[in-house]
Parts: C-alpha cells; sequence; structure tokens
C-alpha cells in the first residue's frame, strides 16, 4: 500500500511516496513515516485521508492491501 505526503509533509519525508505492508493502523503510520513528519501527524492541522475518504479521527486509521494514505498538510490561502 502506498502513504502519499503532500505539500512541505513531502519535504519533511524527502519522497512523495513511501510502500508500507498492510494492515496499517495509526502506531503503523507513525513508525512508517520520518520523526518530523510523525510529529506534525501528531498535531490537529494534519489530516489523513483513506482510499479517498478524510478520516474523522485519524487515529482511527486501518487502511487494508490497495488502499492509498494521504497525508494532507492544512490549506492556506484566502
Amino acid at each position: 500500500m502506498t502513504i502519499l505526503f503532500l505539500g512541505p509533509l513531502r519535504d519533511l519525508q524527502g519522497a512523495e511516496t513511501c510502500e508500507v505492508s498492510a494492515p496499517l493502523d495509526w502506531a503503523g503510520l507513525l513508525g512508517a513515516v520520518s520523526d518530523s513528519v510523525a510529529e506534525q501527524l501528531a498535531g490537529e492541522r494534519v489530516n489523513v485521508a483513506c482510499g479517498g475518504r478524510v478520516l474523522a479521527d485519524k487515529t482511527a486509521l486501518h487502511a487494508q492491501d490497495g488502499d492509498e494514505v494521504a497525508l494532507l498538510p492544512p490549506v492556506s490561502g484566502g
């Protein structure tokens, strides 16, 4: 399965994507990303999408084989 890093999270990870084994839960996600991305994920401003749906509770992540997990940084603009 694929973890997709968007915006500044891509810069922090040093890659656009990362392949990991399924299933993937919150603890597994934190262990699969760099420490700096994990620190951002712990905050409230970064959202997680799984299979194209933004999770209301990102800590309830339970991704299966074939899912794409996208890490969504805060959106800015006006």
